[in-house]
């Protein structure tokens, strides 16, 4: 898939995409209602989600502040609704940074430098990652655990993708494991939340936020 250099942009203050999983998404503003029928006339049928940041609700009607770096995702369904309004399935594609924006158009649109491919993960970190996630989710979602990690066909970058996207953390958490400068950095951190996650149960409490 050649990748343009513009993308629509879609920010949303608690969603957090990553390449190779899907986003379910409900389209109801007027100016998302835009972008979506303008993304649907194109190739390659791209939107770009990013995360708000700051004092965003002051200006969620203008231009309120976002994080750089979000993950442009692939509209593989679209349902219209009587009223307008949109369902749809995003797949991940890949990593961007936002280098600058322009306004022609009812929604943001930003010129984008795409991420470079995401590298390869050293056979002991997948390792680690089993290990964590098994203690992790082992009374949270055991059913998970079993098919995910018992499952050798999924490759390092959707595993630990999914795992970065379905895990419950907050969007500023899986935020800064997007920023991950590859995949094998983005596992390490992965590593890191889920062992914060671990302590801070044993302990009873939240504590300081492992990404500071």
């Amino acid at each position: 898939m050649e990748l343009p250099a513009h993308v629509p942009l879609f920010p949303l203050p608690n969603a957090v995409l990553f390449p190779g999983v899907p986003l379910p998404l409900h389209i109801f503003e007027p100016r998302y209602r835009d972008m979506v029928r303008d993304a649907e006339r194109g190739e390659p049928k791209l939107i770009g989600m990013v995360l708000l940041r700051g004092e965003w609700r002051k200006e969620y009607y203008g231009c309120p502040e976002i994080y750089p770096v979000g993950c442009a995702g692939r509209m593989v369904s679209v349902e219209p609704l009587p009223d307008g309004r949109y369902n749809i399935l995003l797949h991940g594609v890949r990593e961007f940074t936002v280098v600058d924006e322009r306004q022609d158009a009812s929604y943001r649109v930003g010129q984008v430098r795409w991420r470079p491919s995401p590298g390869n993960v050293p056979s002991e970190l997948r390792t680690r990652i089993h290990a964590l996630v098994q203690r992790f989710l082992e009374d949270r979602e055991p059913t998970l655990v079993n098919r995910l990690l018992n499952d050798h066909s999924l490759s390092d970058e959707l595993l630990i993708n999914f795992l970065c996207y379905a895990l419950e953390f907050s969007p500023m958490e899986k935020q800064a494991l997007l920023e991950a400068p590859n995949l094998a950095d983005r596992g390490a951190r992965l590593c890191d939340v889920v062992q914060f996650a671990l302590e801070s149960s044993a302990r009873g409490g939240e504590g300081d936020k492992w990404y500071h």
